[in-house]
């Protein structure tokens, strides 16, 4: 028997999709990796155990669903119904067994997966609205997805480093956050030089008392969405603390 497939002819659309799974399917098995002790080891998120971790990856993949249903159906549906009942779902989730938390994160990554498969090229440019309030087309669930998958299995503290992302995600990872830096006024004075020889080039406006600080890709993203400074230098001298990204 023949798997369905995606029903949106977008090439590019369809190579997203592709990293989005192939990112579900990298967290799945950092998360597989972990006994069912292990999950209530800390993670690298403050006052997160990685059963938090696990929890979140999973309700949010049951929230990106919702804007893609919305998508579907032109019947407006929140990602959540407040900040606060986001933040005690997640408190929830963590409280779940072994097995019923490895469920939920399962269960909810297929749920999304149907969702985008089934979802028509003419409803990928349906206009929603995150978390965050930002009104973006459907097709941006995809890049929602991807690199919550993606960080949040570095975050399980079980091996994954940002060495292991894909360039062109952390590529757009960083834009992403120089983007909401400069939305928000924030790093003015600073500018990331990516030192990959493939990818030399710079990001940020140079001008007088700008702070450059270097490393590789993997690097700048790692300490970009605060999450150390391994592999990073500053003009500076001292390595100054990312903005806030999210």
């Amino acid at each position: 028997m023949v798997g369905r497939q995606d029903q949106t002819t977008d090439p590019r659309l369809q190579a997203q999709l592709l990293q989005a799974r192939r990112g579900t399917a990298f967290f799945a098995r950092k998360l597989n990796q972990l006994s069912d002790e292990e999950l209530s080891v800390d993670s690298l998120l403050d006052g997160w155990t990685r059963r938090h971790v696990v929890a979140h990856v999973g309700y949010n993949a049951r929230a990106i669903a919702r804007l893609v249903q919305w998508a579907a159906t032109g019947i407006e549906t929140p990602m959540y119904s407040s900040p606060e009942e986001r933040a005690r779902e997640i408190d929830y989730g963590a409280t779940l067994s072994p097995v019923a938390l490895r469920n939920l994160f399962g269960h909810a990554a297929v749920h999304l997966t149907v969702e985008w498969r089934d979802l028509p090229d003419g409803a990928w440019d349906t206009i929603v609205r995150t978390g965050q309030g930002r009104l973006v087309p459907a097709s941006e669930t995809v890049w929602m997805r991807t690199r919550e998958v993606w960080v949040h299995a570095i975050d399980l503290d079980n091996g994954a480093s940002f060495r292991d992302v894909p360039a062109e995600i952390l590529e757009r990872l960083l834009e992403d956050i120089t983007r909401t830096w400069a939305l928000r006024g924030d790093g003015a004075d600073l500018v990331l030089s990516i030192s990959d020889p493939v990818r030399l080039k710079e990001v940020g406006g140079a001008g007088p008392g700008s702070r450059v600080v270097r490393g590789t890709l993997a690097a700048l993203t790692r300490w970009a969405t605060g999450r150390g400074v391994v592999g990073v230098t500053s003009s500076g001298g001292d390595i100054p603390i990312a903005p806030r990204w999210l």
